[in-house]
């Protein structure tokens, strides 16, 4: 699903104007990203939890040269469904 499909949604299941939905939509996912931006989590009912976690440095390998090195420290997003969302996808499997 894409963004302009999340939009059409929002536009006739809300009964906005394709305008307002598509700046719902883009207010929405604006919000979400500087809140993981600063390192918040974000806990959606009923979908899950975003989070952002920390990587430390870890040795590592190149695989074409077999010499080791060593890759930087950085930052991960990480999704948790909710049990409801689980049990939601099992269900229709």
């Amino acid at each position: 699903m894409t963004k302009a499909e999340i939009a059409e949604l929002v536009s006739t299941k809300g009964g906005y104007s394709k305008k307002d939905a598509n700046e719902m939509v883009e207010v929405l996912l604006e919000q979400i990203k500087k809140t993981l931006e600063r390192g918040d989590k974000i806990k959606i009912a009923g979908f899950g939890n975003f989070e952002v976690k920390k990587k430390s440095d870890r040795r590592g390998r190149n695989p074409q040269t077999g010499e080791e090195l060593t890759i930087q420290s950085r930052r991960v997003l990480a999704f948790k469904p909710s049990a409801v969302l689980k049990n939601a996808i099992n269900e229709n499997s």
